[in-house]
This record gives C-alpha cells, structure tokens and sequence, in this order.
C-alpha cells in the first residue's frame, strides 16, 4: 500500500453505529472521512415535512427519497421473491434510520450469546457477555440511555439482571397511565412487566432536553430529546471528520495483500471518486453493507455475506379495553412481558415478547369507524371512546439464522446511479412458527383480563425492522464473514458496523448491541493505527 492516503479511517454510512465509531476515532486524533449517499437536513425540517404529509402512517414519508438513496418503504428498492414482504424502515440520510427508531436500547442476556451451547439451536457468538459488557456501558453513556437498575430484564421476576458495571446514564421515566393500569390487571396473573431502556433524555443530557412527551418518536422527535445517529455526525465533524454527502460508495478496492485499498464513491451528478485509507469500517445498514460486499466481491470466502438475514418478525392485537388506559401520552413504548424471553423452551420453538405500543391511536381509530360507514356527530363520539380504551400489542419472535433468507445486489433492477439495487428472499421457519400457539394464547389471555373486544388479532407476520445475520459473526472463517472484532475474515483493515453481524437474534432491539460492537471496533483500529 502507498504511503499517502485520503484518510486514516474511511467510514461509510453516517447512521448512530458509524458516527459514533468516527467519533471515537476523529477524537482521538485520526483522520476521518464519513461518507452518506443521502442528504444532511435539520430536524425543523424533518418535523415540517411530516406535519405536511398525507401519508402520516408512513414513517418514511417525511424523509428524503433520492433516486440514487432511496428509503426502503419505496416500491422499487426491495424486489421479495419470498413469501414475506420483507420491506423493513431503512433511511438514507445523515444520522440514518435512528432519526424514526422508537430508541429502544436492550442489551442481550448471556444466554442469548450462547444459544447453540445451552439449546442446541442457533449459533453461539464467538465471545461472552462479560467482554461486551464495558462497550454496552460505553453505548449507553453515548446514546444518553435511561433505564430501570432493579428489573429482572430475562422476564423472570427476579433481581437486577444482566449484570451492569453502572448504573444507567439516566433514571426511567415515569410510567405512562396505559402502562400502570396493564401492569395492574395483568400482572396477577403472572405477567412481567419490564422497563424499556430507552436513547430518550430525562433530563438534559449531551445537549439534548428533556422528553416533554410529544409522542412523536415515529416519524420524529421534534425538539431532539430522543437520539439519533446525527447527533454524533455531528460530534464526529467537531473533532475533525469530513462528512461526505451525496456520496454513494459503491465499490471497495482489494489490493494484492488482500486489504482494502480504496473505496469508489459516485455522487448524483454521476461524478466518480477513488478514496484511499488505511482502515474502512463499512457502516450501512444490514441489506445495503452486504449489497456493498457482493458487488466488489470481497469478504466472501465463507459464502456467508447476504445469508441468514433475520428480522424479529413479529405479530400483532389490537383490542378495546373496558376502561379508558388514555394511549399517547409520553413515549411511544415503554416497554413490555418478557415471561418467554428465556427457558429451557428455546429448544423447541422461539422466544417471544410482547411490547406495549403507546402512540396516539386516533388515525387507526377513524379509519375504522370510517370504514363502518360512522360519520357526524357519532363518528367524534366514538373517536373519544375506542381512543381512550385502545390496546396495541407489538410481539416479536427470536429467529434463527437460515441461509437461505438472503439479500442480493438485483440483476434487473439500478438506482440513478446505475447501481444494482437489492432483491430479498424470506421465510419464516417452523421454529418461529411453534411459538405462535404461545402468542395465541397470550392474547386471548390479554383481552379476556381486559374485559376487551377484540379489533385485530391475527396480523399475520409482520416486518419489525430489525436487520441482523447478513454479514454474521463467528469464530470460524468458514462459516462467518467477521471475527469477534467485526474485522472481516478475509481482510484485515476492513471493519463492518452494522447489527448485520449479530449471529443470534434473541427479542431484543438489537441498535445498542451494534453500536457497542462499534465503539469496539473504533478502539481496535485506533491501537492499531
């Protein structure tokens, strides 16, 4: 390799994993290039732009939808060949999907780490929890986390657990009505309720305010209380980076050492650039890093990048309560029953958990009094009671990694840029589907303890935005495409953050999970730079 390079560090995609992994390097004195194919747009924006839309139920919406950095709610960017409609809520931005995240910030239980070992399903990851725990604390610290210290968060009922080596960053909000008054009905019938830990301020936190309750986490959170991945963007510029935008990198270079040499960026003007460094950390999301692996054809000696793609898919019951619970008020989640997050169970069939969803019901309400034919005086009327009565429960499904679920750069189908855009193929498999009985039964419990009339309580299998597998981890190069340190098998300086290479899903929302493995990998590249 030559000795002058463009940069020290190279990162590609400016989302919460990849700022804050540049942020870490840019403070310590490297030099750092971001590159972000879409735009960088103030958060007054984003919040009028959704107060104009016509589409208030597309979280997307609000957003930019380049033709050369489409979001993933466009018809054109995800080609299914599946049975699923894979179509999760990717963003194309600086500060990425963490701009409309409802900013849950788990971390994984030993157990989760070890699936294969205690199960016999699965895969293991190739590292304890206990290494993870300093970088889930640095995560949490980054992210300005609040959270409960005392919650069993294995679901079942007993001391703090996993185990911390600090306390959270900020105390847990205080709980919403809805949540006390289903933590009351249900709870005595054995249900634990465990706190969210959320990327949301309860206090003045890294130049963020306090959360004031706007419930508008989804699409976005308009005075900033809630984190997004801008946040160390900008950060990341403060301390030197350069932030690139309108900069799709669509081609890394090997070089004959095998290390990656350069990245080949284009811009919307079709302007062509070669980018040299000495490290590369890839940091698009769980479809677009492994379209970005394929399409310069390195990293793959295992056969493992765009395979064993997983999603949380979930289902979904919506009732009416026998009492006015009042949804809407605070945080669109706040948390949920974890009873089968854990078990000798994972044998058989998947964990599950229920998250109680808390957004303001009006528009779900109307549409379907709309569609009753109520209208008039009645129709205000019965948009006050169902509000006030709506239950929404969000469940997810632990998912295995299966090969055969994959992402592939299109063969037919280009961007502007004439750029391959992508094609998923997704199943769900007979372990998650063992589990739905489980789910069944919950949500007749659910309903009868509510005294509730049921709206929906057959969804179907649903999206849940959760991308993981697609690049997986592993502590054979035969079978993965990273180390424990997320540095590819195949090439040492090239580094991938992304929750991609998580190789067991558990239930848990995996954005924390990744941005540890970020700061960690950031760490890793500094000492060796």
């Amino acid at each position: 390799m030559s000795n002058q390079y463009d940069a020290d560090v190279i990162v590609i995609g400016s989302g919460a994993l990849g700022s804050n992994a540049a942020t870490i390097l840019a403070r310590s004195g490297k030099s750092v290039i971001i590159l972000e194919a879409g735009e960088k747009i103030p958060r007054w924006k984003i919040v009028e732009n959704f107060r104009n839309s016509s589409k208030k139920g597309n979280y997307n919406s609000p957003y930019p939808n380049d033709p050369w950095a489409h979001h993933s709610y466009d018809e054109q960017y995800i080609e299914n060949t599946g049975p699923f409609d894979f179509r999760p809520g990717m963003l194309k931005l600086v500060g990425g999907t963490t701009w409309h995240w409802a900013a849950a910030c788990w971390r994984y239980l030993p157990n989760d780490m070890k699936l294969k070992s205690l199960y016999g399903v699965g895969r293991d990851w190739p590292m304890e929890y206990s290494e993870l725990e300093p970088y889930y604390q640095k995560a949490e610290e980054a992210l300005g986390v609040c959270g409960s210290d005392t919650d069993d968060q294995s679901g079942q009922g007993g001391s703090a657990f996993p185990p911390r080596s600090k306390p959270y960053p900020m105390e847990p909000e205080g709980e919403t009505y809805l949540f006390q008054r289903l933590k009351s009905r249900l709870s005595p019938a054995g249900y634990h309720f465990i706190h969210e830990p959320n990327g949301r301020a309860t206090r003045t936190y890294d130049g963020r305010p306090a959360c004031s309750g706007n419930n508008n986490c989804m699409p976005v959170c308009p005075i900033g209380a809630m984190y997004s991945g801008d946040k160390h963007a900008q950060h990341a510029e403060d301390a030197g980076a350069i932030l690139m935008t309108d900069s799709t990198a669509w081609k890394l270079e090997k070089g004959t050492d095998d290390k990656i040499i350069a990245v080949h960026v284009r811009s919307s003007k079709g302007i062509d650039t070669r980018l040299t460094a000495k490290y590369f950390i890839v940091a698009a999301h769980g479809l677009e890093t492994p379209k970005l692996l394929l399409i310069s054809d390195i990293a793959n000696s295992s056969d493992r990048v765009g395979r064993n793609l997983m999603d949380h898919t979930g289902m979904g019951l919506q009732f009416l309560a026998d009492e006015p619970l009042w949804p809407g008020r605070g945080a669109v989640q706040q948390g949920g029953i974890f009873n089968n997050r854990d078990g000798d169970f994972r044998r058989h069939r998947a964990a599950i958990k229920h998250a109680i969803s808390n957004n303001v019901p009006n528009m779900a309400v109307a549409s379907r009094l709309i569609a009753q034919g109520v209208i008039g005086a009645e129709l205000d009327k019965q948009i006050r009671h169902q509000a006030a009565r709506w239950v929404d429960i969000s469940t997810v499904f632990e998912i295995l990694p299966q090969p055969t679920n994959t992402v592939r750069p299109s063969t037919t189908r280009k961007d502007a840029l004439g750029i391959p855009m992508l094609t998923v193929h997704y199943e769900v498999d007979d372990y998650v589907k063992a589990a739905k009985s489980v789910v069944d039964a919950d949500y007749k419990q659910f309903v009868s303890l509510m005294g509730g009339t049921v709206i929906e309580d057959n969804t179907g299998w649903q999206n849940r935005d959760h991308l993981m597998g697609t690049v997986i981890m592993g502590d054979n190069p035969k079978d993965s495409v990273v180390n424990h340190e997320c540095r590819c098998w195949d090439h040492s300086n090239l580094f991938l953050a992304t929750t991609g290479v998580i190789p067991a899903s558990g239930v848990i929302n995996p954005t924390l999970t990744g941005v540890a493995l970020s700061i960690r990998a950031a760490e890793i590249i500094d000492r060796e730079i």
